[in-house]
Order: structure tokens, then C-alpha cells, then sequence
């Protein structure tokens, strides 16, 4: 048996937060309702729940880095209050147009690409074969199939008119309308660890 752990490779904007855009003030942070439980639920069922997010707003410098990571405290301080936490929060500052130079740059951690995911991989020790990606577009899809995990498309945030936009060669395992809903599915749909 893996040793390795399988984890939830969550998207941030539209998947377990409302997408407001760039978030530029913690103020505008709603998780939705269903969040915090979801995380809970995956957590117990033995996953690791890491967040992989682009965060163009700060190549753009619409945001700054310090702000990526407040979100994530708040996040984590919500799920410290009933006894929870994310495993792991990566996060991609990068666009090859960016506006401010130290972030115009073609990297390997900008969503589909895999950085992100190679990443927490090789950091927390997880088992991708048995690994997930929720997100509410099609690049999370690409993501999943670049690096092996299955996906899901939620249909919060863009997910609604990214399902109605078929990419040629290219569909998630399933679409559901929550990040429960995607909970649910893959709680009803394990892989099982190989040798």
C-alpha cells in the first residue's frame, strides 16, 4: 500500500469562496455556506485539502502578495474554529502580460500548468493517482488531466457558463453544482490506493 496521502486540490475564487473579482479587501470574502463543512468532511475521509489559486491581481499590482496570504489566514482561522485546517495553500503571482516586471514571466505554476500541484506533491508527500481537482473552470479541468488527478467542474463562480463552452478533448470526470456536491461525489467515488 502508498504510503502516500490523496488529497482535494481546491480552487479559491468561485470554488470555495464567491468570486468578487479581484479580492482586494478582506471585506469582500464570502465563503460560501457550504465551505468550511466541506473541508471538514474531505479532511475526515482521510484527504488533504490544499488550495491552488492564480492570483493575477498581483502581477497586475491590483494586490499584494502579503493580501494572497491574509486571505488564507482568515480561511484558516475559519476552519481553526471548528477544528479544521487546509493542508496547504499555493498560489500563482505570475502572467506573461503583467504589468509589473518581477511577475511578467512564463512559469510553470500558473493554472493549467502544474507547478502548484507538482509542488504540494513533492512537499506533503501526496498520492495524485488518488487525487482530485475542484474548480469552477476549465483550466482546473486541464490541471487535473496534466497531473493525473481526476476533476471535478463546479458550477459556482464561472462554472455555469464554463460548462456551456465545450473544450475540444477536454471534460471533467463530472460537473456538479457545489463544492458538496463535489464532496458527496467523491466520497461515493474513491480510488483505491495501489501498491
Amino acid at each position: 500500500m502508498s504510503g502516500l496521502k490523496p488529497a482535494i486540490f481546491l480552487d479559491r475564487d468561485g470554488t470555495l469562496n464567491v468570486d468578487a473579482g479581484y479580492l482586494d479587501r478582506k471585506e469582500r470574502l464570502t465563503l460560501f455556506p457550504w465551505s468550511l463543512e466541506s473541508v471538514r468532511l474531505l479532511r475526515r475521509a482521510g484527504y488533504a485539502v490544499v488550495v491552488v489559486t492564480n492570483q493575477g491581481g498581483v502581477a497586475r499590482g491590483m494586490i499584494e502578495e502579503s493580501f494572497v496570504e491574509e486571505v488564507h489566514r482568515i480561511i484558516q482561522s475559519r476552519l481553526a474554529d471548528i477544528g479544521e485546517e487546509l493542508d496547504g495553500h499555493y498560489y500563482c503571482p505570475h502572467e506573461p502580460a503583467a504589468s509589473i516586471e518581477a511577475f511578467r514571466v512564463d512559469c510553470d505554476c500558473r493554472k493549467p500548468k502544474p507547478g502548484m500541484v507538482t509542488r504540494a506533491v513533492r512537499d506533503l508527500g501526496l498520492d495524485i493517482k488518488r487525487s482530485v481537482v475542484i474548480g469552477d473552470k476549465w483550466s482546473d479541468v486541464r490541471l487535473a488531466k496534466q497531473t493525473g488527478a481526476r476533476s471535478v467542474l463546479v458550477r459556482t463562480g464561472y462554472g455555469r457558463s464554463q460548462e456551456k463552452i465545450r473544450q475540444e478533448g477536454l471534460s471533467a470526470d463530472v460537473v456538479v453544482d457545489t463544492l458538496m456536491d463535489a464532496v458527496n461525489w467523491i466520497l461515493r467515488h474513491p480510488v483505491a490506493a495501489t501498491q
